[in-house]
């Protein structure tokens, strides 16, 4: 009897440490499901990164406007009084100078060109009947014109007289080069904006003609020679600094603030922080955790371990800035970054 109680204990406590040791295990199971489970929650996104490279060009920034061409002289000449047409001196289509007879009628009255055109409709001949008003002859110069073009509230600071501007001819693509002649700054609205008129001359050669539809070009900042990143390349800090994602060399992604120059809302100037032909990289997609949604939808949609405020701001505003560029207002890039490799 005395033998067996002994024995009978020692089974009871490996039973018990076998026991303890299972649980243990289980608690050591548990714990690290559960740390594995939190990992995965707080990764709330997947983050892709799209690609860019550097390069050196010249940007430059220019505001941007639509316009008419309209003819700055043009006269049609009528009869003085009831006659009959003696001489018409020109035909359509005939360039004349100032002081060229243009038609004599019977009440001895010679009709003259005021300026230097050409005739664009004669509407009479030799022997017509014509009464008091009755068109003669329209003369028109068709090689010095005038352009006009509305400018909106939020750029009308920026527009001055003097300022040289670039004309292009929608139709013809013909460029011309002019100033800004005169502004009316007596506004006109167009729903809750309001326009102002500039007007500038223009010399214009070849088929180009009043009435048709022009862009007017004024160039702003440039900068030459510079090293130039798309601006999609760019990220923000809440506070508005740019930066750019650098790989290191255990290849993990580093921030590196950049300063900024001039933008056409296509490419930027990177005064500082990046050299020519370095390769950065921009958030491209985020995406939620499928684990996330899991738990969500398992607990009615409620959201686990966010984003730290600042991650979701950062994320924000690229999505914002890939969506709606750098630029603002009216202003538009006339110049793409010169040499190879800018862009993605």
């Amino acid at each position: 009897m005395s033998e067996t109680k002994p024995k009978t204990k020692g089974k009871k406590r490996r039973k018990i440490i076998k026991r303890i040791i299972i649980i243990l295990v289980l608690l050591i199971v548990i714990a690290a499901a559960v740390f594995y489970f939190t990992i995965q929650m707080r990764a709330r996104y997947t983050v892709t990164y799209d690609e860019y490279t550097s390069t050196t060009g010249t940007i430059s920034n220019s505001l941007s406007f639509s316009g008419s061409l309209a003819l700055r002289d043009s006269r049609t000449y009528t009869a003085p009084s009831a006659a009959t047409v003696r001489n018409v001196y020109v035909t359509d289509g005939q360039d004349v100078k100032k002081g060229d007879k243009l038609v004599r009628l019977s009440s001895g009255t010679t009709v003259t060109a005021d300026f230097d055109g050409r005739a664009n409709v004669v509407s009479v001949k030799v022997d017509d009947e014509v009464a008091a008003g009755d068109t003669l002859v329209q003369i028109a110069d068709f090689d010095h014109m005038e352009v006009s073009f509305r400018v909106d509230e939020y750029d009308i600071n920026d527009v001055q007289v003097g300022d040289d501007i670039s004309v292009t001819v929608t139709a013809t693509e013909e460029k011309f080069d002019s100033a800004v002649e005169k502004i009316n700054y007596i506004s006109s609205s167009s729903g809750n904006v309001a326009y102002y008129t500039a007007t500038a001359y223009l010399n214009v050669t070849g088929k180009v003609y009043p009435g048709m539809q022009v862009t007017v070009t004024i160039p702003q900042e440039e900068a030459a020679d510079v090293v130039v990143l798309k601006a999609d390349a760019l990220s923000f800090t809440p506070a508005n600094q740019a930066f750019v994602y650098k790989k290191k060399d255990d290849g993990t992604l580093e921030e590196v603030t950049v300063e900024i120059g001039v933008s056409n809302g296509n490419y930027v100037e990177i005064k500082s922080g990046l050299e020519s032909g370095e390769t950065v990289y921009a958030v491209s997609k985020t995406e939620e955790n499928p684990m996330q949604q899991l738990f969500a939808s398992m607990f009615g949609q409620q959201q686990f371990n966010r984003p730290s405020d600042r991650d979701r701001q950062q994320w924000q505003q690229n999505r914002e800035n890939r969506q709606n560029g750098t630029g603002s207002g009216s202003s538009s890039g006339n110049s793409a970054p010169g040499g190879s490799g800018g862009g993605r």
